[in-house]
């Protein structure tokens, strides 16, 4: 009878026990958390550190961002130094070996890539200036599928034990994905040759991929908030060279963006900028049709 009891007891607790561990994945923006869920699956368990409403230079590192990622097995940064005034203190107060840089659960998007707007000169004067070069990779779907490749391979090191699952996910996400950027290139073809304002340097990566002509910023340096001054001379620049429309992300001031459309007449667009920036952008495909279809409308 102990036997027995002993045998039934362990049956109950292997009934009781999950099948398999998710992987924890601390992302730090929502369009890598999406990610994440795309290539992993129901193995993965994915947080964004920033929501599509916080500008993801700027953030706070908090004790409850600060115990996500002590728990992760895996963390998903853009990197190009875009986190660089909170993920580093992450790091060093949540004490977790796994996710540091250097180890395989440390995982930075912008390393996988051709980045834009690379500094010859490194000048803080110059403003926000990065490094690395422009992160804001995740506006051209392109250099997504690159990430995504990358990103699977890591998924499969970093839990060896489902490596076949995260492969054939990563195999069949890039098929998908390749179909989908063929569908948005021809969609998006009457955009190309589009002159466009934006508040900040946001937009290259979708610029380079659409052929859309950069018509100025908001700011005059990049991270410092637009200025009475430089303002009244984009209004004169685009007197002499006319734009269409001027661009913003749902975090960034829309006073500017307003002024600058009202005084030069342009039609002012919201862009969801990451998963989860409109109601529409319910994940990356949806992001890409929602930015696609606004920009569309915008200028009709």
């Amino acid at each position: 009878m102990k036997k027995l009891t002993s045998l039934l007891a362990g049956l109950l607790f292997l009934a009781a026990s999950p099948t398999h561990a998710d992987l924890k994945v601390f992302a730090c923006e929502p369009e890598w958390a999406a990610l994440a869920r795309e290539l992993g699956g129901d193995k993965v368990s994915a947080f964004s550190a920033t929501t599509p409403r916080q500008d993801p230079h700027h953030i706070e590192a908090r004790p409850s961002l600060i115990a996500r990622l002590r728990q992760a097995d895996l963390s998903v940064c853009t990197g190009a130094d875009l986190e660089i005034g909170w993920m580093p203190a992450l790091l060093r107060q949540a004490g977790n070996s796994k996710v540091q840089p250097g180890q395989a659960g440390y995982f930075e998007a912008a390393s996988v890539v051709e980045r834009l707007e690379i500094p010859t000169v490194l000048d803080r004067s110059l403003g926000d200036i990065h490094a690395g070069g422009n992160p804001h990779i995740h506006t051209d779907p392109r250099r997504i599928a690159v990430v995504a490749d990358k990103l699977g391979e890591r998924l499969a090191i970093v839990d060896p034990a489902n490596a076949g699952y995260y492969d054939e996910r990563r195999q069949a996400f890039a098929q998908r994905w390749r179909r989908a950027i063929e569908e948005w290139s021809k969609r998006a073809a009457p955009l190309k040759g589009l002159r466009a304002v934006a508040h900040h340097r946001d937009w290259i990566y979708l610029y380079d991929w659409l052929g859309i002509e950069d018509a100025g910023t908001l700011e005059a340096k990049p991270g410092i908030p637009p200025s009475a001054a430089h303002l009244a001379a984009l209004k004169a620049a685009l007197t002499r060279e006319p734009a269409r429309v001027v661009i913003r992300t749902p975090y960034q001031d829309p006073r500017p963006s307003e002024w600058i459309a009202r005084e030069a007449a342009l039609r002012a667009v919201v862009l969801p900028y990451t998963v989860g920036g409109t109601p529409g952008a319910k994940d990356l495909y949806t992001l890409f049709d929602e930015t696609i279809r606004l920009l569309l409308e915008a200028p009709a």
